[in-house]
């Protein structure tokens, strides 16, 4: 079998740390790796197969010889240094935003648009932790009865953010139990912050827009009509997502059990009067999307409500990202 040699741009962050643990755990045919972040990171020393490796400054020509380059070191280091690994030789799977909505970059998600990636492309983007995991439940239903509109509202981790928001959130949460006079409005801790990323001139905040944009991209669907809210909630791993949906066609709770059950990379947990479904804390570390409290909407004629549950940091960040490198080869 072939092998390949794999750079890993962000190594030593939350994302990093995860692209090398799932190329470990799915025996990703790895010839050489090499680890590179900023300089305040040089020297450390990362496990991978039994050994350790030190952490390189990422520089130009840090990607001579790879043949894939994973990066999540931020969307100006990506802008800089993707193109320069593409121009390497390397295939670049990007997650960060800097590439989502470039029209020459396919943005993929194995489970629902693998055509996308056809072709001699140096750069693929890795979508936005919520939409994958959303588009992973929703594209079997659109195969079925077309969906004409979607409303999203997210409950995502502090460990979007990074390791540093998830220390922030054990500290703020052991602060306020000491002295619950003392807070910050914004603090994730024993709170919903209905702001993440930056707000846009139409109050809409970015992360509400990539979803809209990235699931009408990757579903093949430019005119679906998609509205988002993202809230911030003290959760450590794990987004959910409370999904509205409006089809063409009628569909029931049951049929929609069906489909998704036949469907790559989702788990169906659905019953309610046993009180069973997906939560963050249980899909915490497992690859697949879950779904749970399949039920009708009867406020429209074709309407269904879902819960979506995954790891976001794994399927909705570092194991898609390996999916498309896994799907290349």
């Amino acid at each position: 079998m072939r092998t390949y040699n794999v750079a890993i741009a962000g190594a030593t962050g939350l994302v990093g740390r995860n692209f090398i643990s799932i190329l470990e755990e799915r025996t990703f045919p790895v010839s050489a790796i090499r680890f590179l972040a900023s300089e305040r990171s040089a020297g450390k020393r990362l496990p991978f197969r039994g050994k350790e490796f030190s952490v390189e400054v990422l520089r130009e020509d840090s990607f001579k010889g790879m043949d894939f380059a994973l990066f999540s070191a931020g969307g100006s280091v990506s802008l800089k240094f993707a193109p320069i690994a593409a121009e390497s030789g390397a295939t670049v799977i990007d997650n960060s935003s800097a590439w989502r909505m470039n029209e020459n970059v396919p943005l993929i998600v194995p489970e629902v648009n693998p055509h996308a990636a056809k072709g001699k492309h140096k750069i693929i983007a890795n979508p936005n932790c919520s939409t994958i995991q959303m588009v992973v439940a929703i594209k079997p239903l659109h195969d079925v009865a077309k969906i004409k509109r979607v409303v999203v509202s997210t409950y995502q981790a502090v460990s979007g953010k990074g390791k540093a928001a998830v220390d922030d959130l054990r500290r703020d949460a052991a602060a306020y139990l000491q002295d619950s006079t003392k807070y910050n409005l914004k603090q994730h801790a024993f709170n919903a912050v209905p702001h993440i990323d930056i707000f846009l001139d139409d109050d809409s905040t970015k992360e509400e827009t990539k979803m809209v944009n990235e699931t009408r991209k990757i579903m093949g669907e430019p005119q679906m009509r998609v509205s988002a809210t993202c809230v911030r909630v003290p959760v450590e791993n794990g987004h959910s997502c409370s999904v509205n949906l409006e089809f063409e066609q009628p569909i029931s709770p049951q049929q929609a059990r069906e489909v998704l059950r036949a469907a790559p990379g989702v788990i169906v947990m659905d019953d309610a009067k046993q009180q069973i479904y997906p939560t963050p804390l249980f899909v915490s570390g497992k690859d697949e999307v879950f779904v749970g409290r399949i039920r009708q909407d009867q406020s429209v004629k074709h309407g269904l409500n879902l819960w979506v549950v995954a790891d976001n940091v794994r399927k909705g960040a570092a194991l898609n990202a390996i999916q498309i490198a896994e799907m290349l080869i």
